[in-house]
C-alpha cells in the first residue's frame, strides 16, 4: 500500500532513466516568427523624443533616435554593422524598411544574418519555442536552435548547397569582393524570392553589402561544399572590401555609423576611417556615431568598446555626435525605426550617395 506515510518503493539508482517521448517535427516548427513590419501611423517618435527627459538607458535611445536623425539632416553617408541573430529573431523587415527608405547606405553584417534573410526570402521560416528544450532530441530531428528560436537545419542544408553551385557559375579567373558577390546573389535571390528580404531589396536599392567574415557562415560552408565537389573554384577578395569601404569614407563628406551589435561589422567600419588615414585620405573620423550594445567595455572586447576609446585611433571624430545605449536590439531597432518612419519629409529629403556596382567600384552623390 502506496499513500502519505507509505511510499512506494524506492527506485533503482542503476536502472536506466525513462526515456523521453520524441515529438514530431511537425509539432516543434508550429510557431514561426512573424517579422515586424513598420506601423508609420503610430506615434512612436513622439515617445522617443519626450524619454529624452528620463534617466538610464531609456534616455540613451532617445538621444540615438536624435543622433540618427541628425545623420539624416546632414549630408552624410551612413554605415550601419549588424551582429547577433537579428534575422531570425524577426528584424529582417525592419533592414529591408531602412535599405528601401535609404535610412542607411551600406550595410555591414555578419554572413549568418545574409543566409537566414535568403532562407525567408525563398519562402521559409524560423519558428518560436522556449529556450528549455532537449536539444539532443533537436539534433535528432535536424532543428537547430538560437536560444528560443529554431530552424529546420534539412533547409539549410539545402539553400547552403544552392549558394554553393550559384557560386559555381561566376568567372573563376578572378576574385570577387563580398560586394560584388553579394550583389550578384541579390539578383538570383529576387528570381526566386517569395518575400522582399535584406540581400534582394539591396540589389535592386544599389546599396553595398559586406561581409567581412563570410566564411564564417552557412554561405561559406556551402561554397566550401561546392568545391570540395569540383563545382566552384570562386575566391573572395577580402581586401578588396576593406580598400573600398576606406574609399567611401574617403570620399563623403561625412559618415555616421550605426551598430546593432559589435563583432567584425563594427570594427570593419570603425577601421575604414584608419585605413583611409593610412591611404593619406585627409579624414577625420566618423562624425556621427551610435551604438546598441549589450557587451561591457571593460572586458576589453571590440563589441563593448566605448566611442571614445575609438577616438583614440582616429575612428570616430573628435567632436563627434556619438551615443551608446546598452539595450538588446530586439527592443531597439523596432523602436528606432518606427521612430524614423513618421520623418517622411526628412527621407524624402536626402541627397543619396550612388554605388557603381560592378567589377570596378565608386561611389557619387
Amino acid at each position: 500500500m502506496t499513500g502519505k506515510n507509505h511510499p512506494g518503493p524506492a527506485a533503482d539508482p542503476l536502472a536506466a532513466p525513462a526515456a523521453k517521448p520524441l515529438r514530431e517535427k511537425k509539432d516543434l516548427l508550429s510557431k514561426p516568427t512573424r517579422p515586424l513590419v513598420i506601423d508609420e501611423a503610430k506615434d512612436v517618435a513622439a515617445l522617443l523624443e519626450k524619454m529624452q527627459g528620463i534617466s538610464f538607458q531609456g534616455r540613451s535611445l532617445a538621444e540615438a533616435f536624435r543622433v540618427w536623425r541628425e545623420m539624416l539632416e546632414d549630408e552624410c553617408v551612413i554605415m550601419m554593422g549588424m551582429a547577433g541573430a537579428m534575422v531570425p529573431a524577426g528584424m529582417r523587415r525592419l533592414v529591408v524598411y531602412l535599405i528601401e527608405n535609404r535610412l542607411i547606405d551600406c550595410l555591414v553584417s555578419t554572413g549568418a544574418n545574409f543566409f537566414h534573410d535568403i532562407h525567408e526570402s525563398l519562402g521559409r521560416k524560423h519558428f518560436q519555442h522556449s529556450p528549455d528544450i532537449d536539444d539532443v532530441m533537436l539534433q535528432e530531428h535536424l532543428i537547430d536552435r538560437m536560444y528560443d528560436t529554431l530552424a529546420d537545419e534539412a533547409e539549410f542544408r539545402e539553400e547552403d548547397a544552392w549558394i554553393g553551385e550559384f557560386s559555381g557559375t561566376l568567372d573563376s579567373s578572378r576574385p570577387y569582393t563580398t560586394r560584388e558577390f553579394l550583389y550578384l546573389l541579390g539578383k538570383e535571390v529576387a528570381t526566386r524570392s517569395k518575400t522582399e528580404g535584406i540581400v534582394t531589396a539591396a540589389y535592386k536599392a544599389g546599396i553595398p553589402l559586406y561581409c567581412p567574415a563570410i566564411g564564417d557562415s552557412s554561405i561559406g560552408i556551402g561554397i566550401a561544399q561546392s568545391r570540395y565537389f569540383g563545382q566552384s573554384k570562386m575566391n573572395f577578395d577580402i581586401i578588396q572590401d576593406v580598400f573600398e569601404t576606406s574609399w567611401i569614407t574617403a570620399k563623403a563628406k561625412n559618415t555616421g555609423v550605426i551598430y546593432f551589435g559589435g563583432g567584425t561589422p563594427k570594427n570593419f567600419i570603425q577601421q575604414a576611417e584608419v585605413t583611409a588615414i593610412m591611404m593619406k585620405r585627409d579624414v577625420a573620423g566618423h562624425r556621427y556615431a551610435l551604438q546598441i550594445i549589450t557587451d561591457a567595455p571593460h572586458w576589453g572586447g571590440l563589441s563593448g568598446c566605448t566611442f571614445e576609446e575609438a577616438q583614440s585611433w582616429g575612428k570616430i571624430a573628435k567632436d563627434a555626435r556619438m551615443v551608446t545605449c546598452h539595450c538588446d536590439s530586439t527592443i531597439a531597432m523596432p523602436l528606432l525605426v518606427t521612430g524614423l518612419s513618421q520623418f517622411p519629409d526628412l527621407i524624402k529629403k536626402r541627397r543619396l550617395p550612388k554605388f557603381k556596382m560592378g567589377p570596378d567600384f565608386d561611389m557619387t552623390h
